[in-house]
């Protein structure tokens, strides 16, 4: 018999027309060679336009969910998206209190069309919770300035704070963001800051883009991989996609995860 492949989960919301939330995360671990399983916590009505509604899941539902897979499936990793509201962030956190996997928190706050996703009780819950529970979080420089407080304009100020952002409680910081022509990155840990640089793609292709880079870190780390590692694959794979992208819809569009991306 094949040997299995490693399991990774996804904890977040569902995106009906596929490119981002849960659908996008599995789809990338499938593509990455990983199992993937999921925690529904909250729907959405949404398309390449954007978000035309948001229904939470019961968060006593969330905790039979979790239960549910946790105890029957072996999980190597598991990644957070978007979560929604302050309870639900208390009810993951007590989740992932018991997890002795890794962790990746994706800080998904606004949407690719700018669509709030959570309010400040919600922000301010993340960070006391679910930070301190993180092996990395991966916040763009919209979901960091809101973290920190203030704007990231210069390398100077992505330095300055993803070590803000470290000293919140997480191992490691995925800190992203565009300077000039370039995609600059900040990964910092506790041995400390490398700036991540590649050239920016100029694409509507890109709903999801988080979604899947925080889903393809995972599936690396369910695989074995180190943090940087995991990092480097995670970004080529999804530049990769982003240049694969299909057009679908009239708005921005999914990237491409329909087969393995070389």
């Amino acid at each position: 018999m094949p040997a299995a492949a490693p399991v990774a989960l996804t904890i977040a919301g569902s995106d009906p027309s596929g490119g981002a939330g849960l659908q996008a995360d599995l789809k990338t671990f499938h593509t990455l060679g990983v199992y993937g399983c999921s925690v529904v916590t909250l729907l959405t009505a949404q398309n390449t336009l954007g978000v035309q509604g948001i229904q939470m899941v019961p968060t006593d539902f969330v905790r039979t969910q979790w239960a549910s897979v946790s105890s029957d499936l072996p999980l190597a990793a598991i990644k957070t998206g978007a979560l929604g509201n302050a309870e639900m962030i208390e009810t993951v956190a007590d989740c992932l209190a018991s997890a002795s996997s890794p962790v990746v928190i994706d800080p998904v706050m606004i949407s690719k069309h700018g669509h709030p996703i959570i309010d400040e009780d919600a922000v301010a819950k993340l960070i006391e919770r679910l930070f301190p529970l993180a092996d990395l979080v991966t916040p763009n420089s919209f979901e960091a300035e809101r973290l920190v407080g203030h704007p990231i304009r210069t390398e100077e100020d992505l330095v300055r704070v993803s070590s803000e952002l470290l000293a919140l409680g997480p191992n490691a910081v995925l800190l992203k963001t565009h300077l000039g022509d370039e995609s600059v990155d900040c990964l910092a840990d506790a041995s400390g800051i490398e700036l991540l640089r590649s050239p920016r793609l100029q694409s509507n292709r890109t709903h999801g883009s988080g979604c899947v880079l925080s889903a393809a870190i995972t599936a690396s780390l369910a695989q074995g991989e180190d943090f940087h590692n995991a990092v480097q694959t995670a970004r080529s794979f999804v530049h990769a996609a982003i240049r694969n992208a299909p057009k679908l819809g009239a708005g921005i569009s999914p990237l491409g995860l329909l087969a393995p991306i070389n």
